[in-house]
């Protein structure tokens, strides 16, 4: 798929292993640093730190995000940032949830602060 520009949730689902003791993720487009995949964990969220920065865009479900010694309610069409190296992990989440995941940058992460945007006019 070194190709590919697209790729729907139905066919990064249909990609999934169905084993839950399996990671349950799937890389659908890369180019240079960057790296698009569906998450969906089933049960229990067991991944580390990465070495990249990294956005969490969340399709369905809801529940609990820890990052660092923070916890907050995520909810469906959340966007979550994670600096690279920071530790994080969902928990609580519904049976249904599901996000895409967004890798990019050098390792070690862009090292500059993550602000809330100012709308532009």
């Amino acid at each position: 798929m070194d190709d590919a520009w697209m790729i729907s949730l139905e066919d990064a689902q249909a990609r999934l292993p169905d084993d839950p003791d399996v990671f349950r993720f799937w890389y659908g487009l890369r180019r240079g640093t960057m790296k698009v995949g569906l998450y969906a964990p089933k049960g229990e969220d067991r991944q580390g730190p990465h070495k990249q920065d990294e956005l969490y865009i969340v399709i369905r479900g809801s529940g609990d995000f820890i990052k660092g010694e923070e916890r907050r309610r995520f909810a469906a069409h959340d966007v979550l940032f994670v600096e690279a190296g920071m530790m994080h992990r969902f928990e609580n989440f519904s049976a249904d949830f599901a996000t895409w995941v967004v890798f990019w940058g050098p390792l070690g992460g862009e090292g500059e602060t993550c602000d809330r945007a100012e709308p532009t006019t």
